[in-house]
C-alpha cells in the first residue's frame, strides 16, 4: 500500500508539473504581444482617410502593423491646437502608446513640448521640426523630424504636364503659403520651363494664376478659384492645398461631367482615384500627382524602432535619390512617350544631372 501511495503521489506532482508547463505556455503569446511596438498617430485637421498627410501616415503605420506585427492606434484631436495635439499626445502615452508619429508643421509645438516631458517616448514628425515658442528647432534625442523635397516632386509633376498638355496655360492653387507648399509651386514652375526648353513645349504659367488661398479646408473657395482659372482658358491646375484642393477638383469633375476638358495635378499622393468623374468608364482628371511618400516614411521609421535601431535626435530629407518623392508609377492620363520622356528626366534629376532650386526665382510671367 506503501508503494502504491508513493507512485500516486509521483503521479500527481507529474501532473501539476504538466499543468504548469502548459499554463506557462499559454501565457507565452500573451508575454510576446505585451512587447510589441505599440505605434500611436495623432491626427492633424482633416479625417484619417483624407487623402492626404493623415491618410498616407496611417497607411505607413497599418503596413507596419501587417508586416511587423506592431500595435497601432490614433487619435482625433477635438481641435487643431497644440494643446489639443499636446493632450491627445499625453492620452497615447497614458495608454502605452509611447512611439508617436504626427503628421504635420502643426505639431512643431506640441512635439517640442512632449519630448522633453515624455522622455521616455520616441517621436516621429513629418514634414517638420519640433520648434519652441521662440521659433527655434530643436529635434531632441528622443524624436526624428523629416522633411521632403517638394521642390524636386513638383519639377516632375511640372515637366509631366507640359509635355502632356504641349501648349496652353498653367495654374497653381496653393492653400497656407508655407515652405512645403511654396517648394511645390517653385519646382512645378521650373519643370514647365524645364519641358519648354528642352522638349519644345509651348506651356504657359502667368502670374495672376498663382493663388494662395490662405487655409487648407475651405473647399468652396478651391472651387470657386479653379472655376475662374478654368474660364480664363488655364487647362490645368496643380494645387497644393488640402480641401481647397478637393474644391478645384469637384469643380474639374463637374466640367469634365459637361464634356470640357480640364485637368488637376495632385499632390502629396496619387489623386487618380479622387478624379474620377465617370464610374463606367474609370475617367479621372488628375492629370498626375506630386508625391511624397509620406507612407513610406512612417513606415521606415516604425520599422527602425521594431528592428531597435531606431535613432532620434536626426533630421532626414526624403528626396528624389532616395524614393521619397515623385509620381505615381502608373499614371493613366499620360501618353506612353510622355511616360518615357519623364522617367529620364527623373533618373536625371536622382543622379544630380539635374538640380532644382527649393527657392523662388525669376519662373513666371
Amino acid at each position: 500500500m506503501k508503494k502504491i501511495a508513493l507512485v500516486c503521489a509521483v503521479l500527481s506532482v507529474f501532473a501539476m508539473l504538466l499543468v504548469s508547463c502548459g499554463q506557462q505556455q499559454a501565457a507565452a503569446p500573451a508575454a510576446a504581444a505585451a512587447s510589441a511596438v505599440k505605434v500611436g498617430m495623432v491626427t492633424d485637421a482633416g479625417t484619417i482617410d483624407d487623402k492626404s498627410f493623415n491618410q498616407g501616415t496611417w497607411t505607413g503605420i497599418q503596413k507596419a502593423v501587417t508586416d511587423l506585427k506592431v500595435d497601432a492606434k490614433y487619435l482625433k484631436p477635438t481641435g487643431t491646437t497644440e494643446a489639443d495635439y499636446t493632450k491627445e499626445i499625453g492620452n497615447l502615452y497614458d495608454a502605452g502608446y509611447k512611439f508617436i508619429v504626427t503628421p504635420g508643421f502643426k505639431f512643431s509645438g506640441a512635439i517640442f513640448t512632449s519630448q522633453d516631458k515624455y522622455k521616455d517616448a520616441k517621436f516621429v514628425i513629418l514634414d517638420a521640426a519640433p520648434a519652441g515658442a521662440d521659433g527655434k528647432s530643436v529635434v531632441g534625442p528622443n524624436t526624428v523630424a523629416i522633411f521632403f523635397a517638394e521642390h524636386e516632386a513638383g519639377f516632375i509633376a511640372g515637366v509631366a504636364a507640359a509635355l502632356q498638355l504641349k501648349t496652353g496655360e498653367v495654374g497653381f492653387i496653393g492653400g497656407m503659403e508655407i515652405p512645403p507648399v511654396q517648394k511645390y509651386n517653385w519646382g512645378f514652375q521650373q519643370g514647365v520651363a524645364y519641358a519648354n526648353k528642352t522638349f519644345s513645349t509651348k506651356v504657359v504659367m502667368k502670374a495672376e494664376h498663382v493663388i494662395y488661398q490662405g487655409t487648407f479646408n475651405d473647399v468652396a473657395a478651391g472651387q470657386q478659384l479653379a472655376a475662374q482659372m478654368f474660364d480664363k482658358g488655364v487647362k490645368a491646375i496643380f494645387c497644393a492645398a488640402g480641401g481647397v484642393g478637393v474644391g478645384a477638383i469637384n469643380e474639374a469633375k463637374s466640367r469634365a461631367k459637361a464634356g470640357k476638358p480640364v485637368w488637376i495635378v495632385g499632390v502629396d499622393v496619387d489623386q487618380f482615384t479622387d478624379g474620377v468623374y465617370d464610374d463606367a468608364s474609370g475617367k479621372s482628371i488628375i492629370l498626375t500627382s506630386a508625391m511624397k511618400r509620406i507612407d513610406t516614411a512612417a513606415y521606415d521609421q516604425v520599422k527602425l524602432e521594431n528592428d531597435g535601431k531606431f535613432v532620434g535626435g536626426q533630421t532626414l530629407t526624403y528626396d528624389s535619390k532616395n524614393g521619397g518623392v515623385g509620381i505615381p508609377e502608373k499614371n493613366p492620363n499620360l501618353a506612353d512617350d510622355v511616360a518615357t520622356k519623364v522617367a529620364t528626366v527623373a533618373t536625371d534629376l536622382q543622379s544630380g544631372k539635374i538640380v532644382v532650386a527649393a527657392e523662388k526665382g525669376s519662373l513666371i510671367k
